[in-house]
């Protein structure tokens, strides 16, 4: 496999990042393993055939380095991202590549855009973080539906998920996140991100059929709130999540997501809805699909397709939807998202 083809993938033997390299392999790269434990890297090699692993903590530049020489793109599935995120951007900007992560903590994705939109637009080189269900998903929907519009008074996410069984890694950049907002929750309104100590409110959603009319929490905030007002034109950004997911993330008793196919993906199925709303107009995106953390890995292999082959509309740090073609994005995800583009 020629060098231009390899990516390396940090975080590699962890529930998002085994997706990743198997996605990786199917469409023609040749995946690179890289994180902090050597051990779980052979194994992961061992188990898919690949030839190299490259062991490197976020913690030290020089093993980073290394992990990243001669590599075409990084893409970072390695939680916390808190901890992560800078330390691989920073690699990959000396290493001259491109970033991708699949980061859904707010905060994590913020630091992102603000920290290091400077230094990648100079050195000419894409940054995308949040590629992945949370935060790309619903960009890229958003994107379409803004279509001709040069603004919208507000955008509603909502989630439509049949269960939630986090993996360790959710669990552990959740109470990362919890932590750094002191226990507040947090929404993006009045044009920025806002944290309040009131309760969500409980509400209901018309999910297109069969999904129908369910029972949400509102003002459940994930990482939308940062990628779609980073270029759309929208003060307030509101999302949505089925009680039943709510629920099963929130109980410390739920397991990790258990495979059930050939290709290890869970039984959870998902719908993504995403309206905007200027005035009395409405304008309405849907994807739906199977299992949140294995449709990460396509998200995030075609960002890095697209960047390899040109297929970009701007450098630096951007969303999906500023980076790349929203409409055409989605619809290259078939067979794993099924897609309602206005």
């Amino acid at each position: 496999m020629e060098t231009q083809r390899k990516v390396a993938v940090f975080g590699a033997y962890g529930h998002t990042g085994r997706f990743v390299v198997a996605e990786l392999a199917r469409r023609g790269f040749a995946p690179v393993p890289a994180g902090r434990d050597a051990a779980r890297l052979a194994e992961l090699a061992a188990g898919l055939g690949l030839g190299e692993v490259r062991p490197a903590s976020a913690d030290d530049p020089a093993a980073l380095d290394r992990a990243l020489a001669g590599t075409a793109a990084v893409v970072n599935c390695a939680g916390p991202f808190a901890a992560t995120a800078g330390p691989v951007v920073e690699a990959a900007l000396r290493a001259g590549i491109p970033y991708v992560d699949v980061a859904a903590e707010i905060e994590a994705n913020h630091d992102t855009f603000e920290r290091y939109a400077d230094p990648a637009k100079a050195a000419g080189t894409a940054v995308v973080p949040a590629m992945a269900f949370y935060g790309g998903l619903g960009d890229l929907l958003a994107t379409v539906a803004m279509g001709d519009w040069t603004s919208a008074d507000e955008a509603h996410v909502a989630y439509g998920l049949s269960g939630w069984h986090p993996t360790p890694g959710t669990r552990a950049s959740g109470t990362v996140s919890h932590e750094r907002r002191g226990g507040r929750r947090v929404r993006f309104s009045g044009g920025r991100l806002a944290y309040h100590d009131d309760p969500l409110p409980a509400e209901t959603w018309d999910f297109p059929g069969p999904l129908g009319r369910r029972a949400v929490v509102a003002d459940f905030t994930m990482a939308d709130s940062v990628t779609i007002p980073r270029h759309l034109l929208v003060p307030e950004v509101r999302g949505y999540m089925t009680v039943e997911a709510v629920e099963e993330l929130s109980s410390p008793d739920t397991p990790p997501p258990a495979p059930a196919d050939e290709h290890g993906r869970s039984a959870q199925t998902f719908v993504v809805d995403v309206e905007l709303r200027r005035g009395t107009e409405r304008r309405r995106a849907t994807a739906s699909g199977r299992d949140i953390y294995a449709v990460s890995a396509p998200l995030a292999v075609e960002a890095v397709a697209r960047i390899l082959d040109g297929r970009t509309k701007t450098v630096g740090v951007a969303s999906a939807g500023e980076m790349f073609d929203a409409a055409d994005l989605l619809r290259a995800l078939a067979p794993h998202v099924t897609v309602d583009l206005p």
